[in-house]
């Protein structure tokens, strides 16, 4: 089953995101750091990436660039609270970037766009 990936600092907020996408069927695994993120897309076949820019313990685009090279059909969802990159820059830094969504983005719009670049880049979630 292809996995979708939330890599998220604050717990409650992950775990909202996650389970509002498991009701919608998705295989969903939380990663609070750079280095579990990078342990679950090694055991996983990663789809999605939902993966916020500001996390406390690590590199967001350490992340990023570990999925474009470990599983480079997956695309990244960057979420952030901050207005730092409103300015399109993620796309140049990040070549899996195909979104870029504030942290508040409402859980239903933000697994309708799990559910489209899942299904763009490859078999359906």
């Amino acid at each position: 089953m292809n996995t979708v990936l939330i890599v998220e600092s604050d717990r409650k907020l992950a775990d909202l995101w996650r389970r509002h996408m498991q009701r919608l069927g998705f295989d969903v695994r939380v990663a609070h750091t750079d280095e579990q993120a990078i342990d679950v897309i090694s055991a996983y076949d990663v789809r999605v990436i939902v993966l916020d820019l500001e996390l406390d313990d690590g590199s967001a685009m350490a992340v990023s660039d570990y999925a474009a090279v470990r599983r480079p059909d997956a695309r990244v969802i960057f979420v952030t609270s901050s207005s730092f990159f409103s300015d399109g820059s993620i796309f140049r830094m990040s070549a899996n970037a195909c979104a870029f969504l504030p942290s508040g983005t409402q859980p239903e719009d933000l697994a309708a766009m799990v559910d489209h670049y899942g299904q763009r880049y490859g078999a359906p979630l």
